[in-house]
């Protein structure tokens, strides 16, 4: 059975408190979650429509638009294969002036040679031409199948109608139209206020299958109201994104148009400074606020994974840097045998021993112990005994948490993924059918 998305979005204050890797946090920081996702900040727009570029008709083609100049920044696939889309994005960021993000859906445009590149150009150049803005400050995306041409003709038919659509209310319609596999939207937006400054931060993401994200079908768009400079927004987004989309893992396949972008344009009169003046503790609250929406997101889309049943957070503590934290949790999060196992809901912490084993982390042979639904399972590099049939029966439920403390240092890490379904074979079988 699928999870559904009112399961996984029960929302209120969103001060992370999940045993991981953490944002820095400002002391007079709140962060609120509130509704609206790409169109929560001030001064966006967004809509979706059908552009006939899907076999099943629905919604795909979408745009976000700021009312003003906005900065941006993003970070990219390391697939050396990748989509236009994703070289030109790169090739332009960071970088001040942009206006508007276009994602089309149902057509990666990857693996399409000069004639994919001119037409990433050519889908930048309509929407310009109808916001009466230069084509550089049009950023675009794309997602669906690998090998195929965009349909230009059906893009520019639909151009009007999209730019006609553009509301501050549309962030759910954006949504909608960016989806392939995934069953449900995903949108996060929060509140966040420091002292007497406030700003707020939305984002979207669609993605299901073929996701292990290493920048960063994965594509997240995120928006903010507070001003920030190219540079230090490009610097922000690449720590948070390293710890949390980096984290994330459905089935362990780096696609080749992966791509989170943020655009920052000031409305809300909050400015995020840099240089020797800075004020540590507002840019503090922008990365926590940042770090709460992708945080989110990732939760959004490990639920959703293709065939998912429950949605896993492998939580690493003990380590001695970072980096360590880091491989031992996404060691456990990318083992299709414990995934396996946890779709199964079989209490086989071998797997996950092994997984930890094979990590490069270090741990202690005394000290290291595994938690499955918060029961110990192993410890000492040997089994405890525990009641199996109540870690089963805890198995069960939407969300399992796995514990690992490696008990040789003080560093944290969380890693996002989901369980192997019989579904994700059957829907990865018959993608292109």
């Amino acid at each position: 059975m699928q999870i559904k998305k009112s399961a996984e979005r029960a929302k209120t204050t969103l001060v992370t408190r999940l045993r991981q890797v953490r944002a820095p946090r400002a002391a007079t920081a709140t962060v609120t979650a509130v509704k609206g996702g790409v169109t929560a900040a001030q001064g966006y727009s967004a809509a979706g429509v059908k552009a006939g570029i899907k076999a099943s008709k629905k919604p795909d083609l979408a745009v976000v638009a700021s009312d003003r100049p906005a900065s941006a920044a993003g970070t990219f696939t390391r697939n050396a294969i990748r989509a236009s889309s994703v070289t030109r994005c790169d090739n332009l960021l960071p970088v001040g002036g942009i206006r508007a993000i276009l994602c089309n859906s149902g057509c990666a445009n990857a693996c399409t040679g000069k004639q994919g590149a001119k037409d990433t150009e050519a889908t930048a150049a309509l929407v310009a031409k109808a916001l009466a803005v230069p084509p550089k400050s049009v950023l675009t995306a794309s997602t669906g199948v690998i090998g195929k041409f965009l349909p230009m003709d059906k893009i520019a038919a639909a151009m009007p109608n999209l730019i006609k659509a553009l509301s501050p209310t549309g962030g759910s319609a954006f949504s909608g139209a960016i989806m392939t596999t995934d069953l449900t939207q995903k949108e996060s937006a929060v509140k966040v206020a420091c002292g007497k400054q406030s700003f707020t931060i939305g984002g979207t993401v669609k993605g299901s299958g073929m996701i292990h994200p290493n920048m960063a079908t994965m594509l997240c768009f995120i928006t903010t109201d507070a001003a920030v400079t190219p540079a230090v927004l490009n610097g922000i987004l690449k720590r948070v994104i390293d710890k949390t989309f980096n984290n994330l893992t459905v089935d362990g396949d780096t696609s080749t148009n992966d791509m989170v972008l943020i655009m920052a344009n000031g409305a809300s009169g909050v400015e995020v400074k840099s240089g020797v003046t800075v004020d540590k503790g507002l840019q503090n609250a922008f990365e926590e606020g940042l770090f709460a929406v992708c945080n989110d997101l990732c939760k959004q889309i490990a639920a959703d994974g293709e065939g998912a049943t429950k949605r896993v957070e492998i939580n690493v503590t003990g380590a001695r840097n970072d980096t360590e934290a880091k491989a031992a949790a996404k060691a456990v999060a990318t083992s299709n045998l414990t995934k396996c196992a946890l779709f199964g809901n079989d209490p086989n912490w071998g797997r996950i021993a092994c997984a930890v084993g094979y990590s490069g982390a270090k741990f202690s042979d005394t000290k290291m112990s595994i938690k499955l639904c918060g029961i110990e399972v192993f410890r000492n590099l040997q089994p405890v005994k525990f009641d199996e049939k109540k870690a089963h029966t805890l198995m069960k439920k939407k969300v399992v948490a796995i514990d690992i403390d490696l008990g040789v240092g003080s560093k944290e890490a969380t890693a996002h993924t989901c369980d192997f379904s019989y579904d994700y074979v059957k829907i990865n079988a018959e993608y292109r059918t």
